[in-house]
Order: structure tokens, then sequence, then C-alpha cells
């Protein structure tokens, strides 16, 4: 299809049910305007040494009768797959910084056992390594994310991880990994140097760890056909000074990328945060609102990036976000498992939308985390294994990945609780390399139905398919005993009106729209 300016004019009425008021807001889109290109890697994953998200996750017992290789759970990485999972980040998280990497090297039984000290004091075997975290994403066809030890290691360490890792040639390192059993490298090119160094990293100023991250920076080489994605380690959700420090004393030609990270919490309190699956409405609210603040805090820390970096050549990794509660009851509290809700599916659509409207400057992010860990993906009991809402949803957006972005202006009917209000609908667009036009699109509110009428001027387009994640509550959730409550399904209430598109959003629903 050819890229031909396109005037897309989009109606959202918000129907009041009780009086059926109705509110019309216009969005006015140009394909012309389709130039960024939202980045993949936007909708990558983290795995982190807690819980049970390597282990009794990825990694399980020989003995469990489920399909694997080596010790790799095969029913999880074919639901990985499935969404097209582009990266995951491994092995922390706060463990990161306590991990020594040749403590995860050569014959398992020889490999030292450690406590973690970060996640419920269990004992760490290591028998899940460096190798073995790479054949995981040999499998799943996905780029790993490598967060290095700075907080307790040392910059010789780094360096010698990468030359494991990346140089083809003879080295100690090298060697050493031949022995191993890897004749070729990996390459890996996303590295993280250090995590939270505000925090578990190292409680380091940002002065401090901007001296240190040029120091493990000199030392992490590019290696022939191997060239490097550093990652500054950055900043904790509000703290700007952090990002300012770091884009004023490190060199652009230094770093790829800094990271973001900003959790969702239901009440807004670290002590108490709120359960998974038991909260009213007055809660939900706040939570979205938590949630939708996520757009403010890629807007502040992207001008405080552009100060210094006005051609946005350093990438904005918001490499740990979701939706985190009070663990379930009953479990290991250092394990954060927690249930995951429709509330979740759509905190993951609108938070996915305002990574896509940001894609100039976001580059890649990272779900927390992919198996039985906060907001996950998947959950697993022994045998059993379903896929959460969330889940869902990013089945539902991978139509995005490396997309041409559509911008999108509009102003949202309110959804109102207690005379405060949020925007009740979030939306993205973009124009693949086929000229498939694809619209995502969240309704918050959990009572009115939105109405859309778009006009689609100067598009040749035939019909129109979607699909929808949706639950009559913004409680309900996937358990073993119901595992496909809340599933992705085909969405009928679209359709082409002449060279009009016509659609219904129900209630709580996170829509996907493609236009052929």
């Amino acid at each position: 299809m050819k890229k031909t300016s396109l005037s897309l004019l989009i109606a959202f009425l918000g129907v009041n049910l009780s009086v059926n008021a109705q509110t019309a807001v216009t969005i006015d889109v140009n394909t012309a305007n389709a130039k960024t290109v939202i980045s993949k890697d936007i909708y990558g994953h983290f795995s982190e040494h807690l819980g049970r998200c390597i282990y009794d996750g990825f990694w399980v017992d020989p003995a469990l009768n489920v399909p694997k290789k080596d010790r790799i759970r095969l029913d999880i990485v074919d639901a990985l797959k499935k969404i097209k999972v582009p990266n995951l980040r491994w092995p922390g998280g706060c463990f990161a910084d306590e991990y020594h990497w040749r403590d995860g090297i050569g014959p398992r039984e020889q490999r030292p056992k450690m406590v973690n000290t970060n996640w419920g004091g269990v004992v760490e075997d290591n028998s899940f390594g460096t190798h073995e975290f790479l054949e995981l994403c040999a499998l799943l066809e996905c780029e790993p994310y490598i967060a290095g030890n700075v907080g307790s290691g040392t910059v010789e360490e780094m360096a010698k991880w990468v030359e494991y890792l990346n140089f083809d040639g003879i080295s100690p390192m090298a060697n050493l990994r031949k022995e191993n059993g890897r004749e070729k490298p990996w390459k890996v090119a996303f590295w993280g140097v250090g995590n939270e160094s505000w925090g578990c990293g190292g409680n380091m100023t940002p002065e401090y760890y901007a001296d240190l991250y040029k120091r493990y920076a000199t030392y992490a080489r590019d290696y022939p056909g191997a060239p490097l994605k550093k990652i500054v380690s950055g900043a904790n959700s509000w703290d700007l000074n952090w990002t300012e420090v770091l884009m004023k004393n490190i060199p652009i030609r230094d770093m790829w990328g800094v990271s973001l990270h900003y959790y969702t919490l239901p009440t807004g309190n670290w002590s108490k945060k709120g359960s998974a699956t038991v909260f009213d409405e007055k809660e939900y609210f706040q939570t979205m609102k938590n949630g939708l603040a996520m757009d403010s805090l890629v807007r502040k820390h992207s001008e405080v990036m552009d100060k210094y970096d006005p051609q946005k050549k350093v990438a904005l990794v918001v490499d740990e976000w979701g939706v985190w509660t009070d663990v379930e009851p009953g479990t290991n509290p250092g394990f954060l498992y927690q249930q995951n809700s429709m509330r979740d599916a759509l905190i993951a659509g609108a938070t996915l939308n305002i990574f896509n409207n940001h894609a100039e400057r976001v580059k890649v992010a990272s779900l927390a985390q992919t198996v039985n860990v906060l907001q996950a993906l998947i959950l697993t009991e022994k045998e059993k294994m379903l896929l959460t809402p969330t889940y869902h949803v990013f089945d539902l957006y991978k139509v995005h990945m490396d997309a041409k972005l559509i911008p999108l202006n509009f102003k949202s009917p309110d959804y109102v609780v207690d005379g405060d209000k949020i925007p009740a609908v979030n939306a993205s667009a973009s124009i693949d390399s086929n000229g498939v036009v694809h619209i995502t699109l969240v309704n918050l509110d959990p009572k009115k139905k939105i109405s859309i009428n778009t006009a689609l001027n100067g598009l040749k387009w035939s019909g129109v398919t979607g699909r929808i994640v949706t639950s009559p509550k913004f409680n309900d959730y996937n358990s073993f005993d119901n595992p496909n409550k809340i599933v992705a399904a085909q969405f009928k209430g679209a359709k082409k009106n002449g060279n009009q598109l016509r659609a219904e959003l129900p209630p709580l629903s996170v829509v996907e729209l493609t236009l052929k």
C-alpha cells in the first residue's frame, strides 16, 4: 500500500448509560508523519534469580513431567515465542550486583552454592548460569540483555565476562568458553553496567556512579563483530537529578542507553501496596492513575536527556516496569509472587501505548517479570501453566514491532471517581512495512462503552479485523482451575461503513484493530 497522506478522523463518543449522553472527540492523523520506528525491543522482558522465575519457572526439576530441553521448560518457551519476545534481561535486578558469573559456568556439580540475600535468603545453586541463559535465549530466538555486577564486582570481572561471551580468538576467556563446550562466541550486544546503583546496586551518588561507569565502560570492549550497547544504570522513577548528572558527566559516545525504573503501586504505598485481586473501584482508579504517570515520567526524563542529546542518540531504556502488589497470602514474601488480573492487562496496554508514542526516545523496555514474579506473563504450578491477561495484551500488541508510529492527537473522555479524573481512553497506532495500519485502544472506564466513528480519507482499505482482551470485572483473573477466563478473542465490534471505520469499545477493554 502506498504511504500517501492519510487523514484519520476518530470520534470517541463517551456514552453515559443512564442518560445516554455522548461526547465527541476528534483525532487527526497523517501517515506522512509516520517516520519514527517503534523498536521491537520495547516489548522486552525481565527474568531475575528471584522466587520462582528461573528455578521452578524456566528451569525445572528434571523429574517434572513437562516437555523440556535439558531443564528448560518448553511450554513456556513456546508461549513466549508466540508473542515474539524480542529480548530478555538477566540475571537481575538486585541479584545482578551480587552475582559472580564464573560461579555459573563449568560442570554443574562443581559450581559453588550461594545465598540469595536479596530475595528470600534461599540457596542459589548456580545450575542456571551463562550457558543456560544463552541457550534459553536461543530457544526463544531473542536477544540476551545482560546486567553486569558493579555493586560487588570488579572492572576485571565484567571485562572478562564480555571477553568470554564475545571474543572469537585466542585468549584466556575465549579458551575457557571453548573448554566449557561453546566454540563460537555469542556476541551479546545489550549490556547493563550495574543495576539500581542508587539503591540495592550500591547506594551510590549519581556523581560517584557516573565516574565508576566510565571505568567499567572503558574495559567492556567492542570485539570484532560484537559492538556493545552499553546501558547506564539510570534513575529511580522521579529522580530527574540522577538523569541530569549522568547525561552531563558521561560522554554521549560512551553510552547507548540510560535506564529508568518505575513500578505501579495500587495504593502508592511501598509498605502496603494492595492486593492483586481484592480491591474496589477507588483502588482500581488509583492504580490506573499511578500507571498513567508513566507518560509524564518518560516526558520529564526525555526533556533532561534532550538538553545534552538533542539528536536522541541515547536511548531511554525502561527496563523495569509493571504493577507491584502485595504477595499472595501464604507465599514467601521474598518471592514476589502475585496474581494477574484484568487491571494488570489494562496497565500493560496503556503502558505499551505510552512507550509506542515515545518511540523517538524509548528504544528498550522490560516488563517485570516473565514467570511467577510481579506482573508475570506466565504462572506455573508444578505441571500446570497458565497465561495471564497481561500475556494476551502482549499478543495483541506485537503488530507494532518495528512498524512506524502514526502520531495521534486527541482529548479523551474523562473517567471520574470521587471528583478525581483520568483519561478513559488511550491509544497508539502504526503502519507496518506492508502498509497495514494497526490501532490499539484501551478503555479504562469500568462502566461506559466508548463508541468510535473513524473517517479514513485517502486510505484504500477493504476491511477491518480486530482482537480484544476484556472481562466484566476489573479484578477478574485466570486461575489454575479456570485458566482461560480472560483470553484474547476476536473483536466483532468494528466494521467498515463506506470509507469509515465504526467500532464500540466495551468497558475494561484492550482492543487491536487491523486495517487492510
